[in-house]
């Protein structure tokens, strides 16, 4: 990838979207499917990696020009560690209960392929400014996808919506889908979704340009 001197509104839009890490590029799956049986995890997920991948991605970027690339992987992970480190203690400070919800994620955060796949891929090759915003996208793009599986999970798992009871009394929770089964289970509907999406673009598209021959 060539270094990006222009910013554009794909640079950032294009994360959550046409490259979502999750739906797109299946990347993150292990956490992604670990702590997305609830809203609050899946925003506070969410949140702690977006924090790491815009932090880690932008001292990279700085420092792209400097990093031996014998080393560069060792160098990712160093930078990134600390910012899981600071994540890691702000998030016990914050809240116990939180903290021993998400149990060793937190620290595996260190070896996401996002944040390694994005420092490598893209800030390791881009100005600073570009990939902050790009680090952004990606870091938005992750917490829709925790929030869309999250979100039905939740509800038909437990019947709750950030903790708050959102079914009539006497409905009967699917267990299955605050499991490891659910969360597979939406996630390839979640897929499914965005690939209908995308062939009937491509078809729009395609046939746009037959008109035109016409």
């Amino acid at each position: 990838m060539v270094e990006q001197t222009s910013i554009t509104w794909d640079t950032f839009s294009g994360e959550i979207f046409k490259r979502n890490w999750v739906f797109k590029l299946m990347i993150g799956l292990c956490p992604t499917l670990a702590v997305s049986t609830s809203i609050l995890n899946a925003l506070s997920m969410g949140a702690a990696t977006t924090f790491v991948l815009v932090c880690s991605s932008t001292i990279i970027s700085s420092l792209r020009n400097f990093i031996p690339n014998e080393v560069r992987i060792t160098a990712y992970i160093m930078v990134i560690s600390t910012f899981v480190i600071i994540v890691d203690y702000v998030m016990k400070a914050i809240s116990v209960e939180l903290y021993d919800a998400f149990g060793p994620f937190i620290a595996l955060i260190v070896v996401n392929c996002i944040i390694l796949g994005h420092a490598e891929a893209y800030a390791s090759k881009n100005s600073v400014l570009s990939t902050i915003v790009n680090a952004l996208g990606s870091g938005v793009g992750f917490t829709v996808a925790l929030l869309l599986l999250s979100a039905p999970r939740e509800i038909l798992g437990n019947g709750t919506l950030l903790g708050y009871q959102v079914v009539w009394d006497n409905f009967q929770t699917w267990l299955i889908m605050i499991t490891p089964v659910g969360g597979f289970l939406m996630l390839a509907f979640w897929i499914s979704i965005f690939n209908w999406f995308d062939k009937r673009k491509t078809g729009n598209v395609t046939e746009t340009k037959g008109g035109c021959h016409g």
